[in-house]
């Protein structure tokens, strides 16, 4: 083989490598529609892998889908990436969304939400499955006093009005109750915020409240087994991640000594808990893409929203019920346990 064609030959490999370098660095430009027209990418964060989380991300792309935004018609891509309850992976995916200069960034729960608006001041985030920014500390004092979000944070938070109405159930449903049982993840701002506002509801209402604090999922069933033997009559789920990701061992320890499990969230009734009054997760990620899908079409930041979840309900599991010995709460819709 001559000199002159190994250089050709070389120089032919080169720019195949470096044409298939560009396309990875500008995922977004290589996806158009049959006019032409440039297709916005989106991406979408998640803290960890959850099936109750998980309903948050479907309400979401449903909504986009509505909205005319939809992967298996071209007119939109999604980067989805999910840290595993990895704080580091998530700063990573939060730095990869950057550097691809996605349109929008979806971030699902509140670790993700604050990851992403500590890396851009830039490209809208739509939050979901999280609370107001002013309780995720992400507000700023401005000249006249007032608390303001970044200005590029939009989407659907809540307050911390529902562990209000959720322990205020727990009186209406077990009048008898005296002692209430919960887990918190010490290590979780959101859940230690949570935390304080339980501990002062209880105590209005006359309820002890007795607690374990955990840091990891590994510590749960230990911390679930010590309420159980504490004499708790009922069991308080709160909305963190650590809860999320173990709810099935909770279950099971309080399912063993026939306590009942109250919670925010209808995603726990279908796996097991009893009863709750909250945020629909699907409902939650839904309103969160309607808003981001009239993002997408205006790209008009005026017309996104940072707005609280519209959507609450009040569930309960037939099911769980039924083996608890516990009649079905009046004006409860039911849900049936997930398979």
């Amino acid at each position: 083989m001559t000199v002159t064609r190994s250089l050709s030959i070389l120089a032919l490999a080169l720019l195949t490598a470096l044409a298939g370098c560009a396309k990875e660095k500008a995922p977004s430009d290589t996806r158009n529609t049959t006019g032409g027209t440039r297709v916005p990418v989106v991406g979408f964060m998640q803290a960890i892998e959850d099936a109750t989380i998980d309903e948050a991300k479907k309400g979401f792309y449903d909504a986009l889908k509505e909205g005319g935004f939809d992967e298996s018609a071209n007119t939109v891509k999604i980067i989805y990436r999910n840290a595993q309850g990895d704080s580091p992976t998530l700063d990573q995916i939060a730095d990869y969304m950057v550097s691809q200069k996605v349109d929008l960034i979806a971030a699902n729960t509140t670790l993700a939400m604050i990851t992403a608006a500590h890396k851009t001041s830039t490209i809208p985030i739509f939050m979901m499955v999280a609370p107001s920014p002013g309780i995720a500390k992400l507000t700023k004092t401005d000249s006249a006093g007032n608390e303001v979000a970044p200005p590029n944070l939009y989407g659907t938070y809540e307050t911390l009005a529902y562990i209000d109405t959720s322990v205020a159930m727990i009186r209406t449903l077990f009048p008898n109750a005296k002692r209430v049982g919960t887990l918190y993840n010490s290590s979780e701002p959101n859940s230690v915020n949570s935390m304080e506002r339980l501990r002062a509801m209880c105590g209005s209402l006359g309820l002890e409240l007795v607690e374990e604090s955990v840091t990891s999922s590994n510590e749960t069933q230990q911390a679930a087994q010590a309420l159980a033997g504490k004499g708790i009559d009922v069991f308080f789920a709160l909305p963190d991640n650590i809860i999320f990701s173990s709810f099935e061992t909770v279950y099971k320890t309080m399912a063993d000594k026939k306590i009942p499990i109250v919670t925010s969230e209808a995603g726990l009734v279908k796996r097991g808990a009893f009863a709750a009054y909250g945020a629909d997760f699907y409902q939650w990620g839904h309103q969160a893409g309607a808003n981001a899908a009239q993002y997408l079409k205006s790209r008009d930041p005026r017309v996104a929203k940072l707005e609280i979840v519209a959507v609450r309900k009040k569930t309960f599991n037939p099911e769980t019920a039924k083996s608890l010995g516990l009649n079905p709460p009046a004006g409860f819709e039911p849900l049936t346990s997930a398979k």
